[in-house]
């Protein structure tokens, strides 16, 4: 996706956009020299060798959230009329990574992607679409039934080869955010440290909910007194007896006027 982003058109698409959105001509002079330096400097370095891209953009480099403003473009332009034409039911887009939701009786896969792949030559669409009612997306796994939706962690199968070296130090505990999927997941996590040789501490029982904590009884408070005579002790029992502990100081620091 990346490396087909045309970036001479993507500046034409911004400029268009600070137009209709009457920006400053100062400030729209600005943004578009701004991404001119940016798509300037677009390199990267591939073994021990830096390549300049020309009307790309590099993978992982902070200039590529240029993506944005052509995606954006594309979806504006192109989509209500194929949401319209495929009566999609939703449409999800994170970078490259679309999730379309749609009645196979009005349309298919194949239809959906014969209308997408036209829509610019930088661009070539594929799909796949649900198995036993199952679809992954990013690291999702989402199940469809006859009542609801149930979603579960999903990662690739896990590698033979290496994925990381064993640091000096690593974390003891392992927070998740669905208890009821903990146990699935730590037998994945440990089954993935196993193929790669990394050392792994024994395997704990899924984590119960801690009892509420008791609450800390308030800290009592305290009142300081100059000491002078018994006047002091008189004034300071009706303190005691609002439970406030007294403190005396035998240096009076009262000035007289």
């Amino acid at each position: 996706m990346y490396s087909n982003i045309p970036v001479t058109q993507t500046k034409h698409i911004l400029d268009n956009i600070l137009h209709l959105n009457h920006t400053d001509t100062k400030i729209k002079s600005e943004l578009l020299d701004w991404y001119e330096t940016i798509t300037q400097q677009n390199y990267f370095c591939h073994n021990d060798t830096t390549v300049t891209q020309t009307d790309s953009l590099a993978m992982g480099a902070p200039s590529s959230s240029i993506i944005e403003i052509f995606l954006q473009h594309m979806e504006h332009t192109h989509l209500p009329h194929l949401t319209q034409k495929h009566r999609l039911v939703n449409y999800v887009q994170y970078i490259d990574d679309i999730l379309l939701i749609y009645n196979s009786q009005h349309t298919d896969l194949h239809s959906i992607l014969h209308d997408f792949n036209p829509l610019h030559q930088n661009l070539h669409f594929t799909g796949e679409i649900e198995q036993n009612n199952t679809i992954n997306y990013l690291d999702i796994s989402i199940h469809k039934t006859p009542s609801n939706i149930k979603i579960s962690i999903y990662r690739n199968p896990p590698l033979q080869t290496p994925l990381f070296h064993t640091p000096q130090t690593t974390p003891h505990n392992i927070n998740l955010q669905q208890p009821a999927k903990y146990q699935q997941e730590e037998n994945i996590i440990h089954n993935i440290l196993h193929n790669n040789a990394f050392p792994i501490l024994p395997q704990k029982s899924t984590p119960q909910t801690p009892p509420p904590s008791e609450k800390k009884p308030a800290a009592q408070p305290w009142a300081t007194f100059t000491y002078t005579g018994k006047e002091t002790t008189v004034v300071t029992k009706l303190f005691r007896h609002a439970n406030i502990k007294i403190a005396y100081r035998t240096n009076n620091n009262l000035l007289a006027t």
